[in-house]
């Protein structure tokens, strides 16, 4: 058996990372999975999701900072809308994660939290997340 579930991010500038591991939990709890897996999935081309560190907010943004640096927003590219470097930074970065669920929780480490990345906003977005038991 499996569920899913959709919320909607509003992005708050051009690039971010918004924490959105306790939505992403509280869809595993009316889920009411005891064990299983939970794909977080993002269906944009400008925006990923990613687990890292969620205490110190410098990682954050040392993480845009470096990502900003490697994948520069003006570099010569030829995508006519202007935003080439935030689908290579999306697509590096990817459209989903999976995590375990054991006794109802999200099994992460302890300093880690899902992201939703935005390279392209700000904008609403929205993430699926599905529950599959088993």
């Amino acid at each position: 058996m499996s569920k899913v579930f959709t919320f909607s991010i509003k992005t708050p500038q051009t690039t971010a990372m918004v924490d959105i591991t306790r939505q992403v939990q509280e869809a595993v709890m009316k889920s009411k999975v005891e064990n299983g897996l939970c794909v977080v999935f993002v269906p944009h081309t400008t925006a990923a999701v990613t687990i890292n560190e969620n205490a110190d907010p410098d990682v954050v943004r040392d993480l845009l900072m470096e990502i900003n640096k490697v994948i520069p927003f003006s570099d010569g590219y030829h995508h006519i809308e202007g935003n080439s470097a935030a689908h290579i930074k999306s697509s590096l970065m990817g459209f989903s994660e999976t995590i375990i669920i054991d006794e109802g929780r999200l099994i992460l480490g302890t300093w880690q939290g899902i992201y939703l990345t935005e390279y392209d906003g700000p904008r609403m977005r929205k993430v699926h997340v599905k529950i599959i038991e088993g």
